[in-house]
């Protein structure tokens, strides 16, 4: 996690199932089981998720082009603890506007699942 390059892709789909994937940079890890992502310009992935997209996944490459995948239960949050968090490391900069949980369910080395 920490040796990732660039911003991650975090994906969505909409109740029809059609995928939506976003960059995102403000992103970081939540405890031991989950990832937590800013919503500074969600869209699409905010409706998706107001809508009944009740799960979604992080990717992201390291440095010797090893892709991970992280996959789970997604949560939105505009206060409180996870809030909070949130806007403790996102640079005043962006709109901060919620904070996303994902509750890791599964992760992935390539095709291979990890621990």
């Amino acid at each position: 996690w920490e040796d990732h390059e660039g911003p991650m892709v975090f994906a969505t789909s909409n109740e029809q199932g059609e995928p939506n994937a976003v960059y995102v940079k403000c992103i970081n890890l939540f405890g031991d089981d989950a990832v937590l992502i800013a919503d500074n310009k969600f869209d699409k992935t905010r409706q998706n998720i107001f809508t009944g997209c009740a799960k979604g996944s992080v990717l992201f490459l390291c440095p010797d082009n090893t892709a991970y995948q992280i996959k789970g239960r997604l949560e939105y949050h505009t206060e409180g603890e996870v809030f909070q968090a949130m806007l403790a490391w996102t640079p005043d900069r962006f709109a901060r506007n919620a904070a996303v949980l994902l509750r890791v369910e599964a992760c992935f080395c390539g095709a291979e699942e990890i621990e």
